[in-house]
């Protein structure tokens, strides 16, 4: 295979659906994986899918228009959305869908109830219909390629919607639970990655893992190809069309992440394969940037007793811990300083909070803090109910010995924790306005009535403590793209050859985090763009 029509760099989502749109659109095509192992972030996600008037919304009878939609994202524009990309984003996210599940490379279900983030905004969907949950799938139709998925030996045998995180229980018949385990059966970014895996295979689109792409190859201004090595050994290959970037974000890259990220961040809850390499590919080509100050934010627990193979600090975002009742967060000073329930994208503005006084971002660290009721009832990190508490909590038996444990104000946070216990008994928080929103609801405890699903006191000892961090789950910025996923260069002007998706380009959304899925849903929908632009370029 020295020369194809389409070389796809990255092998995750967005690479897998542009291999996908490309095949189907008659080229031949080469997936380039630059690790020995695929999906990426994605792999590891929810998996959830953010897409405006989808077939599994309309087939359901909810009401969607393209006009709500923009509507919506205009709503939450702070300069950063550019017209063409946002709206063929919103365009073409059904279609690219019906696509996906046309050829058998996804198969979803709405995730039912589950609101757009910013329901106060015109055309936000407070009942859901937008964020889409995978099928199970299982892995042993795929081979000894199963094998080959970023962090595949954590198996999780359950849809999102069964989940906590869905909204749905959390509980699995015991005999149903056994089949799918002995079936190999997952949910999630695994069930995903699966079966956009097994759509590439089934047309003979064989990864090519482990190389290492130095520079992309041109004759004139036209991207004909890359070179680079493959385990160490010279690798070269040729393209009639072009270089589709899909190499995801530059999070683990610690130079740019310096160079552009604003704000703290130290816990990506990403996995250790997004260090911007396709960024650098197509800065060297002259590509125009954008959005690259912006992130996927998260607040995040770090987990220490459970590093990335390669020794990388892992993280998980924390959404239910924060939300459940008889928990709080507070800063340094023992004060509580947003509403915990709400929306981990927007969030972020709390704890990139700048003092001029101080020269200091107040609000970090920051740090969690609950009680015996709530380690009784609800998880920390992977931790679940009835399980020993992890040592990497900080346990006390009053309040003022924990603060003096995780070093912040004693009186501080007996003074936040009394008003908030008492706005916990009376059922509303006039501080953070916690619990008020149908989102604050998602992720607390829906077996606890109004406002009781997120309000609860914090008075039974010991008392808990565990630091949140910064995180996020991917950067958003990149290279900019037209509507047809072709990448810009610093005239405005397409680069020819060059196509970008997911990540690793300038996001259609800008830094709007929509709703569960909004990363998934443009990044499927440039893949799909960019395959399918990148196919028809010498027709």
């Amino acid at each position: 295979m020295d020369t194809v029509d389409i070389i796809i760099l990255g092998c995750g989502p967005a690479g897998m659906t542009a291999a996908l749109a490309a095949h189907e659109t008659g080229a031949s095509v080469a997936l380039i994986e630059r690790f020995d192992r695929i999906g990426g972030t994605g792999a590891i996600s929810g998996g959830v899918i953010w897409v405006a008037g989808n077939p599994r919304q309309r087939a359901a009878g909810m009401a969607d228009s393209r006009e709500e939609a923009l509507a919506y994202f205009r709503s939450l524009d702070h300069g950063d959305l550019v017209d063409e990309t946002l709206e063929a984003f919103v365009d073409n996210g059904p279609e690219a869908l019906a696509f996906l599940e046309d050829t058998g490379a996804m198969k979803v279900a709405l995730l039912e109830g589950y609101p757009d983030y910013y329901l106060d905004r015109p055309g936000a969907k407070p009942k859901g219909g937008r964020a889409l949950d995978h099928d199970l799938f299982a892995l042993g139709e795929l081979g000894d390629w199963a094998g080959r998925i970023t962090a595949i030996e954590e198996p999780k045998p359950m849809m999102l919607r069964e989940t906590p995180l869905g909204g749905g229980t959390g509980i699995v018949p015991p005999e149903e639970l056994g089949r799918r385990m002995a079936n190999n059966e997952r949910g999630f970014g695994q069930a995903m990655i699966g079966r956009l895996l097994k759509a590439c295979l089934d047309r003979g689109i064989e990864p090519v893992l482990s190389v290492e792409t130095k520079r992309l190859v041109k004759q004139g201004e036209r991207v004909t190809g890359i070179e680079g090595l493959r385990d160490g050994a010279p690798f070269s290959l040729t393209a009639r069309n072009g270089v589709v970037i899909t190499t995801g974000g530059f999070e683990w890259d610690e130079d740019k992440r310096q160079t552009f990220l604003r704000g703290p961040m130290d816990a990506p809850a990403s996995a250790p394969t997004a260090r911007g390499e396709g960024l650098t590919l197509a800065m060297e080509s002259g590509a125009k940037l954008g959005n690259m100050t912006q992130g996927w934010w998260a607040p995040t627990l770090v987990t220490p007793d459970a590093p990335w193979p390669g020794g990388e600090q892992r993280a998980q975002p924390v959404l239910i811990e924060r939300t459940v009742p008889h928990s709080i967060m507070v800063n340094r000073m023992g004060e509580r300083f947003c509403n915990e329930a709400a929306n981990y994208s927007a969030l972020a503005g709390a704890f990139h909070q700048f003092d001029p006084q101080t020269y200091d971002y107040p609000n970090l660290p920051a740090w969690l803090i609950f009680d015996e009721d709530y380690v009784e009832r609800y998880p920390i990190g992977p931790r679940l109910p009835g399980q020993p508490v992890p040592d990497w909590v900080m346990q006390a038996e009053t309040l003022g010995e924990l603060a003096g444990k995780i070093g912040v104000s004693a009186d501080g946070l007996n003074q936040t924790i009394t008003r908030f216990n008492a706005h916990a008994d009376a059922s509303h928080d006039p501080d953070f306005a916690r619990g008020t929103s149908a989102y604050d609801h998602f992720y607390g405890d829906r077996s606890r009535e109004g406002t009781a699903v997120t309000l609860g006191p914090i008075a039974r000892g010991p008392f808990y403590a565990v630091e949140i961090r910064m995180g996020l789950l991917g950067t958003n910025g990149g290279a900019r793209t037209d509507g047809a996923a072709r990448i810009l260069g610093h005239d405005g002007e397409p680069i020819v050859g060059l196509y970008g998706a997911g990540n690793a380009i300038a996001c259609p959304t800008g830094g709007i985090y929509a709703g569960a899925g909004g990363t998934l849903g443009p990044a499927l929908t440039f893949g799909y763009l960019a395959g399918r632009t990148a196919a028809r370029a010498n027709a």
